[in-house]
């Protein structure tokens, strides 16, 4: 029943290269970054991600592609990271851009066992190219198939040593359906607390889902991007 792991790399060091791996996170809000860090020390390489974002240059999954570490990667926003654009451009790195609401629609069929769904969204537009559609009613769908994973990394505010999850505002994003689509789910937390203390009524991943915990050892946070309004300014 306790999950609870010595530290990030203990966490991380059965997995192998070639492993398709979901990462939480939406931009850096959120994203498990002491998990990352170690396996980056891994050293292992041609993994799979799956991730809203995709880091920036020096941080988050940044520092995994500068190891050379992915192989492939299917996300929705990747604007931030210069050299995912250059490895992408010299076909270095195969990349799948999936419209962020239909990626979390198809991580989240992957955790409940749903093998595929039809949405509009992409209608007649090079992601619909290549896949099946449907019209029901009046209208047409994309049928698009759900996502799963060797193993999920995510990230939560506080947790329990039976695995239970509470996340913190935004970070909430894209951990609690990554932590339910995956063989293999390992959690970092912020705070590390004894079972009891969380409030059942505040628990959004329960513990049946999570195989792992790590307290973090340090965060960073920072910001993407800051941008500055003079005063007056439109």
């Amino acid at each position: 029943m306790d999950k609870v792991v010595s530290s990030a790399d203990t966490a991380v060091a059965d997995i192998g290269s070639g492993a398709t791996v979901m990462l939480g996170g939406f931009g850096l809000c959120g994203i498990p970054e002491n998990l990352i860090a170690a396996l980056v020390r891994r050293g292992i390489t041609g993994l799979h991600t799956i991730s809203n974002n995709m880091g920036v240059d020096g941080f988050g999954m940044g520092l995994m592609l500068e190891a050379g570490m992915i192989a492939s990667h299917i996300g929705s926003y990747v604007g931030e990271n210069r050299r995912l654009e250059a490895l992408v451009l010299r076909g270095e790195l195969d990349l799948t851009l999936v419209p962020q609401g239909t990626l979390a629609e198809r991580i989240r069929a992957g955790g409940a066992g749903i093998p595929a769904f039809y949405t509009p969204t992409g209608l007649g537009t090079i992601v619909a190219e290549g896949k099946e559609t449907r019209t029901i009613g009046n209208r047409t769908y994309v049928l698009e198939e759900a996502l799963h994973a060797d193993v999920a990394l995510i990230k939560a505010w506080r947790g329990d040593r039976y695995g239970n999850l509470v996340y913190r505002k935004t970070a909430r994003n894209f951990n609690p359906v990554m932590a339910t689509a995956a063989d293999l789910t390992i959690v970092e937390v912020e705070e590390l607390v004894e079972p009891g203390v969380l409030d059942p009524d505040h628990i959004v991943t329960p513990g049946i889902y999570v195989d792992r915990v790590v307290v973090g050892a340090a965060y960073v946070k920072p910001i993407e991007s800051k941008f500055i309004q003079a005063r007056g300014t439109a």
